[in-house]
């Protein structure tokens, strides 16, 4: 498959999988064939819907949605299918909410996660969550909370940092936030995302994602503790001609650190 030898060419040993829908085993085969073939790991599995709305057909419908991405993430020999929670807000994707981060968004999506797990049985691939600024899992403490109170060997963490730098107090220390996030959850991660951010300087509040190596992200810390692990690191959010930069950023860090990227 062409997508997969285009992973090589341009030096990724990680991908996200190719669109595909669970019926279609024969091009669910030849995805997970040409990948394996070409030493490329499939890590992550796009599932993304709102998990908790309050309409109940709404719910239902995307539940089924996401079972179905991670049946795809099982077959395929994805590392995980991941999603955020959502909104409780009516008609609403991921919007901000007051109940989003309260006791009720945390028990609904707890309910939520062992239904989707129970549902598809997942022999390999596991269901994990994006970090969110107005979501749950905000910090690696709520996410270590999720995965005790979940009590599923199949929900993973999902590391993406940037998304938890809510304030310039984060921001001018995110190295400490980044460790934090390996002690509480190391040994659940599964996979990770690469982005940076910036602070800006217009009130009230401004917090801007970049290029890599265009904010304050550290990744010296960042790769450090990723290196060993076997965690694939994904870059997201960028224009095309953009990916090149970001790659260079993360190797030619890794290269400083002696890590091979």
């Amino acid at each position: 498959m062409e997508i997969a030898r285009a992973h090589v060419d341009f030096g990724y040993s990680a991908a996200y999988c190719p669109a595909v829908d669970i019926g279609d085993g024969d091009r669910i085969a030849a995805i997970r064939d040409a990948f394996a073939a070409n030493d490329v790991e499939i890590a992550e599995v796009a599932a993304w819907r709102n998990v908790v709305p309050p309409e109940p057909e709404v719910r239902k419908a995307n539940r089924t949605y996401v079972k179905e991405r991670l049946a795809v993430a099982d077959e395929v020999g994805a590392r995980c299918a991941i999603t955020y929670i959502g909104s409780m807000q009516p008609g609403g994707n991921y919007e901000p909410h007051p109940d989003n981060l309260t006791q009720k968004g945390f028990d609904e999506f707890v309910e939520c996660a062992r239904e989707i797990i129970d549902d598809v049985k997942p022999k390999r691939a596991k269901f994990c969550l994006e970090m969110m600024q107005w979501e749950l899992p905000d910090s690696p403490e709520i996410l270590l909370a999720l995965i005790k109170a979940i009590d599923r060997p199949a929900f993973a963490a999902h590391l993406d940092p940037v998304n938890l730098i809510v304030s310039p107090r984060l921001y001018y220390d995110n190295a400490s936030l980044i460790k934090r996030c390996f002690e509480l959850v190391g040994p659940h991660i599964i996979s990770s995302h690469g982005k940076d951010i910036v602070l800006g300087d217009k009130l009230s509040l401004h917090l801007s994602e970049v290029i890599p190596g265009r904010g304050n992200l550290d990744y010296r810390t960042y790769l450090s503790l990723l290196d060993g692990t076997g965690i694939p690191i994904m870059l997201e959010h960028l224009a095309d001609a953009d990916y090149p930069e970001a790659r260079d950023h993360l190797r030619n860090t890794g290269r400083s650190l002696g890590i091979a990227i």
